[in-house]
């Protein structure tokens, strides 16, 4: 059973490396995909000695499917930079590897970092995700830049030990950057497919996202981690329906 671990990028020295180096013991090859950093990506992956490709960025899908398309092997692996295995998920990864099985799909558990503290509630655990699969029997798709890897119907998706690693931001600025960043992307989506959304309904869904976090989701357990992130995640949600309306009140 050949494996390919593929990663996209852009500007990701800070991650890079880390998850790499996380790869190295179950991949047989690695690509990076990279949509034309401009920090040291293209370096650090040079020292790392894997197959380093760009592509122009189209959206989160459109580069994911690209570089599933670019993989060697006939079996796939895929993180975010921003991810790393344990060394458990690595062991439970050489186990499939040993059965070499033709064709398949195997999810993990994700558990985030975030701002240094490890989240086990608020919605964000065990957040299970299907990144092992056999290259011609999956395809990403979902909705920019919320993206998922998608199985063909016939393919059952087992369930493997160990945790996939996330880190997913240092710092308050860094949460939100990527609010303003998915935000825009997400709202731009969501006027493609023509939905609308009134104040009411807006007020509602911010309402409905703090409650789901912090409460439902039991985000108090996370202590302050949890409440910020609770907090952070209404306001990611106001800020994409509003600039949704922003695209009606243009159109």
């Amino acid at each position: 059973m050949k494996l390919s671990g593929v990663i996209i990028t852009y500007n990701e020295a800070r991650n890079i490396g880390r998850c790499l180096a996380s790869l190295q013991a179950v991949c047989d090859e690695i690509l990076v995909l990279d949509s034309f950093s401009t920090d040291t990506t293209a370096e650090i992956c040079a020292s790392f000695g894997v197959r380093f490709e760009q592509n122009p960025f189209e959206g989160h899908i459109q580069q994911k499917n690209e570089a599933l398309r670019r993989a060697s092997h006939p079996w796939v692996l895929s993180l975010d930079a921003d991810e790393a295995l344990t060394p458990e998920l690595q062991a439970s990864i050489l186990e499939v590897k040993a059965q070499s099985p033709k064709k398949g799909a195997f999810a993990f558990n994700r558990l985030t970092n975030y701002c240094g503290t490890w989240i086990h509630h608020s919605g964000w655990y065990p957040d299970t995700k299907l990144r092992l699969a056999s290259k011609v029997d999956v395809l990403w798709g979902g909705i920019n830049p919320h993206d998922q890897l998608l199985p063909n119907e016939d393919i059952k998706v087992l369930h493997i030990k160990g945790d996939l690693l996330h880190f997913s931001y240092y710092t308050k600025a860094d949460h939100f950057k990527q609010i303003a960043y998915f935000s825009k992307i997400a709202a731009n989506e969501l006027f493609v497919r023509k939905v609308r959304c009134s104040l009411l309904k807006l007020y509602m869904k911010v309402a409905a996202q703090f409650l789901k976090s912090y409460l439902l989701k039991k985000g108090f357990l996370d202590g302050k981690a949890g409440w910020l992130i609770a907090v952070r995640s209404a306001y990611a949600t106001q800020q994409k329906y509003a600039l949704l309306r922003q695209l009606w009140s243009h159109a």
